[in-house]
């Protein structure tokens, strides 16, 4: 038997449409599952849902908003409906903002806050009822190198994804006896389409680089092995947790 297999799952990506979200469905798809992936644009929903089909899997064509609770409940209902189960959801959706904090305006920390941590949790709620309605579910939330240290000039961000860390271990918790397990991975430097200018150019990008031992920003198709992990029955026993993907950044000393 294949721990790691998920033929026969259902997992629902949310933010699931580029970037580390686009990576993850791709990385569930590859181990079986059937994936949804979903955000707002329904140009990128398109596009992503069709290279999972290209992988051999099921996809389905839904938009979402993590701030709308009706979005996701449509997003749930319809997946049911087309599935009958939902047993994966990984909540990818996320925004930043570098400002120094005494001209962070009550917009822009709310603004980070709403769709970073309740974002999370709303979607936790809404999916999360209906796994523990089965007596089964994977959530695998995403947190950050800011979930466990302060980072120059983002101080919503750094609070929410400490948030998530937060909400992880209290969903786990609450929800681990009744068959939910509930896990989060925090990613570290990887390199996507819009952070590669600030990595490659920026003093900011060079001290990333040079906090993180392995001497290199990460591949978003790194992550998905630990996503797997986590959704799969090799994980049945891991709950609560943060695993960190960094390249050893949160170890990290003395690096000359």
């Amino acid at each position: 038997m294949n721990s790691f297999d998920l033929s026969g799952r259902v997992a629902v990506v949310i933010g699931g449409t580029s970037g580390i979200g686009l990576a993850l469905s791709q990385g569930l798809a590859a181990a079986g599952a059937d994936v949804v992936p979903v955000s707002r644009r329904a140009e990128m929903v398109e596009r992503a849902a069709a290279a999972i089909e290209s992988l051999g899997s099921k996809s389905l064509r839904l938009t979402a908003d993590t701030l709308d609770r009706r979005s996701l409940e449509q997003t749930l209902t319809a997946t049911l409906a087309a599935f009958g189960h939902v047993d994966i959801l990984v909540n990818c959706a996320g925004i930043t903002r570098r400002t120094p904090s005494l001209t962070v305006t009550d917009e822009e920390w709310d603004a980070i806050i709403a769709t970073n941590l309740t974002g999370t949790f709303r979607a936790c709620q809404i999916f999360g009822r209906a796994m523990l309605g089965r007596g089964y579910g994977r959530i695998i939330n995403i947190a950050s190198l800011a979930s466990f240290v302060g980072l120059h000039e983002v101080a919503a961000y750094t609070a929410s994804k400490s948030g998530v860390a937060g909400l992880t271990r209290a969903l786990a918790v609450e929800w681990g006896s009744q068959g939910v397990n509930v896990n989060a991975i925090a990613p570290g430097v990887f390199r996507t389409a819009l952070n590669a200018t600030l990595l490659d150019e920026s003093g900011r990008g060079q001290e990333f680089l040079l906090r993180t031992p392995l001497k290199r920003f990460g591949d978003v198709a790194e992550l998905a092995p630990a996503c797997v992990f986590l959704a799969s029955e090799a994980a049945r026993f891991v709950n609560g947790e943060i695993l960190t993907v960094d390249g050893g950044f949160l170890a990290s000393g003395v690096n000359q």
